[in-house]
């Protein structure tokens, strides 16, 4: 798995000087908005750049956060209980790597514990970890459902996500209302299909168009 992490990406800016400064970021953005066609210095754009600059620094706040160390704190006083352990409905708020454009929908993170446990805000922040930088939903499926098995090392991970797309909806093929599902099982979720049946039956309504991932 190629995970993305703070030092790494710390280590690699320092070797090539490629992160620009945040004078630089805003002049690019003037030259966006130049090149759309308006000014920059009229009154409603002045300030734009400053806001943008500061927006991109909130959707792209994964690029700072390793998934890894978010999952590091356990709990094995758990009696014992070794069922499967489901948060639905995680809002997704991403960036397609392709033209730039939001992703939007919910993300379903299942495990089944080995011996410990971890609490459930850790699994909303591995989303968003992954979720906050240029992504295509493919890779971040795997990314949430590998790092999860990686770390806590339990009997099976299951990752669903369904999503709209801005690239496709508001742009192209100008297709609204169409949302995408991606899976990805792991352990007894993908080797066992009455475990995987347990877990599409929880999940509900969108779990019942989802294939092997």
């Amino acid at each position: 798995m190629n995970v993305v992490t703070p030092a790494s990406l710390r280590a690699a800016n320092a070797a090539t000087g490629d992160r620009p400064t945040r004078d630089q970021a805003e002049a690019a953005i003037r030259t966006l908005l130049r090149w759309a066609g308006d000014d920059p210095d009229r009154e409603g754009l002045r300030d734009t750049p400053s806001r943008v600059a500061r927006a991109y620094r909130e959707f792209f706040v994964g690029y700072d956060t390793d998934p890894a160390i978010v999952l590091e704190r356990t709990f094995e006083e758990t009696e014992g209980y070794d069922e499967i352990v489901l948060l639905r409905n995680i809002r997704l708020e991403s960036t397609c790597e392709h033209h730039m454009a939001p992703i939007i929908g919910h993300v379903h993170v299942a495990y089944l514990p080995h011996r410990r446990v971890v609490g459930i805000s850790k699994l909303a922040r591995v989303v968003d970890a992954y979720a906050k930088r240029l992504q295509i939903q493919e890779k971040l499926t795997a990314q949430i459902a590998n790092t999860i098995q990686e770390v806590l090392e339990p009997r099976g991970v299951a990752v669903v996500i369904e999503a709209a797309h801005q690239c496709m909806t508001t742009r192209g093929v100008h297709k609204p209302g169409v949302t995408m599902v991606t899976s990805r099982m792991l352990g007894a979720f993908r080797d066992d299909p009455a475990t995987r049946r347990e877990l599409l039956a929880m999940i509900g309504n969108c779990g019942s168009s989802v294939v092997a991932g």
